[in-house]
């Protein structure tokens, strides 16, 4: 996971696209609150936000 991060940033600034970088943060924090509710106690309030 660490080295795809490392291989789309090296793209961003490699081909000056630096607008991916907040859309790639937040697909991974989407994904965390996702894995975190199907797998956790804390689902209901994290439903909430959506």
């Amino acid at each position: 996971m660490l080295e795809m991060l490392k291989d789309m940033w090296g793209f961003a600034r490699e081909r000056k696209k630096f607008w991916l970088i907040p859309l790639i943060g937040t697909l991974v924090v989407l994904g965390g609150l996702v894995a975190l509710a199907q797998f956790s106690t804390v689902a209901p309030f994290i439903y909430t936000l959506f």
